[in-house]
């Protein structure tokens, strides 16, 4: 018998952005945003955006390894922010904001490492891959108006901006692989 539900935890920026793009595939069951890697207990969106805990901004993907494995969930990740770039993705910039994925066991810290290594030869990136590798200790829901923020807010600057395109490059790419779900996008 096989398991029906895993988790994933990873952060690679905003994680309102890396949200958006998992909640689109099939597999994928729940996005939550989140916090983990840092040193604070039940952290709080203002601290962790202070950079004092330690804390990265993550989503926790609830999926069906059945239709999409824990490797594919982190080959979009890979595709999906740049990992060369140490605390920063685009303008935002500090360790909440780095490159990382939070392992629940060794199976997946050996898949992640892999993956990494199949990256780097594919010379996808310019630059060398940053991403830590580490394992979760504890991870943290944000608050709930973090939850689902580009289906709630398609219209806000910050999602018109930086998360529409990225969603749009994703579903181009990955059209056979989406679920059946509209995003209420305002072209």
């Amino acid at each position: 018998m096989s398991k029906m539900k895993e988790e994933a935890i990873i952060g690679g920026g905003c994680f309102w952005c890396l949200e958006a793009i998992f909640q689109e595939h099939t597999g994928v069951e729940e996005v939550t945003s989140g916090y983990a890697g840092g040193s604070v207990k039940n952290p709080t969106y203002e601290k962790v955006s202070s950079g004092e805990t330690g804390h990265a901004e993550v989503i926790k993907i609830s999926f069906n390894p059945e239709k999409i494995s824990y490797k594919e969930l982190l080959e979009i990740f890979f595709t999906n922010h740049d990992p060369t770039t140490l605390n920063r993705q685009g303008g935002d910039v500090g360790t909440q904001y780095r490159s990382v994925i939070l392992h629940s066991d060794e199976e997946q810290r050996e898949t992640a490492e892999k993956v990494i290594e199949d990256i780097s030869k594919q010379g996808i990136w310019d630059g060398k891959i940053v991403t830590e590798i580490v394992p979760l200790k504890e991870f943290y829901e944000a608050e709930e108006y973090h939850q689902n923020y580009f289906l709630n807010n398609p219209t806000q600057g910050y999602c018109k901006v930086v998360i529409e395109p990225k969603v749009l490059k994703f579903k181009e790419q990955n059209t056979s692989k989406l679920k059946n779900v509209k995003l209420k996008l305002n072209f």
